[in-house]
């Protein structure tokens, strides 16, 4: 199966290619990740440490109680991006979930390689489950998230604490670095997001690949099983779709409730880009989230 970009998707996707740095050179890449347009206004957004990683908490409610707490790791390859990178998506989740969004700075590589952002992203985890009453929200209704190196890190987080998690909601995320599917052949080029970056990262990040807290697609069965309600967010002209159908398929046979969301037409990172299928998957996971047990 295999997809072409729509036209309003290819015209941005190429003008972002024109741009952005090739891989192999870090500051330029870190550079290159800059803020898009302002998110919407949240009634409370402050930073925060949770347990000496960096956070940005976005209520948008203060006082309420119960409610969902999603906890949020941003994209960027392992390498770049941060919590002002992705403040307006952040800022969007949590105004159409009326969840709180904990957005988690974590360490880069290759400053700070493999197993660090993991250990950050479970401190956090930890943290809000602490701080989830604190927060006006249900310690028994947090959320891991991510999108695409974070939705490896949310994945990741899920099987290192099972059981502290209510859901998982992983947008595009890379879950086996041996990239052997068939859509990095298809998608490794001329799709924004390329095999080439992609194996850099993982060059960067370090861990060995066949470890499943690198790459949780070669998770073993019982550990998946006690894996929470996920829902996968995939882009279908994207070079890590396989992996994320590979790991719905391997979710569900293992018993686990997982929602697929593949969304046409469009490339790796829509979530936060001014495309119909991005503001659609952006409802529709905010409502996921909402909706959480």
């Amino acid at each position: 199966m295999s997809g072409r970009l729509s036209p309003a998707a290819r015209g941005l996707c190429d003008a972002m290619a024109a741009v952005f740095p090739g891989p192999g050179d870090v500051a330029a890449l870190r550079a290159a990740a800059v803020p898009g347009p302002p998110g919407p206004e949240v009634a409370s957004v402050r930073d925060a440490d949770a347990g000496g990683v960096p956070v940005r908490i976005y209520d948008p409610a203060p006082g309420a109680a119960g409610r969902p707490l999603a906890v949020y790791f941003h994209g960027g390859g392992w390498v770049m991006c941060g919590l002002d990178t992705h403040d307006a998506l952040c800022r969007k989740l949590a105004a159409a979930s009326g969840a709180v969004v904990v957005s988690a700075d974590y360490r880069l590589a290759p400053e700070h390689p493999w197993p660090v952002a993991t250990d950050d992203a479970l401190t956090v985890l930890l943290w809000a489950r602490a701080e989830a009453g604190t927060l006006g929200c249900d310690p028994g209704r947090v959320v891991l998230a991510g999108d695409s190196s974070g939705g490896n890190l949310a994945a990741v987080a899920a099987l290192r604490a099972p059981g502290l998690a209510a859901g998982q909601l992983l947008a595009y995320p890379p879950l086996d670095a041996s990239m052997g599917s068939g859509s990095v052949t298809t998608y490794g080029r001329d799709h924004f997001h390329t095999a080439a970056h992609m194996a850099w990262y993982w060059d960067q990040y370090g861990g060995d690949p066949a470890h499943p807290h690198v790459s949780p697609l070669r998770a073993g069965r019982e550990a998946l099983a006690a894996l929470p309600r996920t829902l996968l967010v995939l882009a279908d002209c994207d070079l890590l779709r396989d992996e994320g159908m590979a790991y719905a398929r391997r979710l569900g046979e293992a018993g686990v409730d997982c929602e697929v969301r593949l969304h046409p037409g469009v490339f790796h990172g829509f979530l936060g880009l001014p495309l119909p299928a991005g503001r659609a998957a952006l409802a529709g996971a905010a409502a996921w989230l909402a909706a959480t047990p």
